[in-house]
């Protein structure tokens, strides 16, 4: 069953402000990890988790900017 568009918003808003901080704390991780790489390599690590942290959560942001479709409120 399809995510309603306020269900969108509201799960958008949840993992924005408990999923980014996590994101920020594991990709430091990952970095300290590496043992504080030349910028570029950092760069891309930073880049590369970002990608992969949002690709599971591509169709929960997608078009939550956007006005309700139905029109409801």
């Amino acid at each position: 069953m399809a995510m309603g568009h306020k269900a969108k918003r509201r799960w958008s808003l949840v993992i924005l402000l408990l999923g980014l901080p996590v994101y920020i704390v594991v990709a430091s991780s990952v970095v300290t990890w590496l043992g504080r790489p030349p910028i570029l390599v950092e760069l891309l690590v930073y880049v590369v988790l970002g990608i992969l942290w949002a690709l599971p959560f591509r169709g929960i942001f997608r078009g939550v900017g956007r006005e309700d479709p139905d029109g409801r409120h």
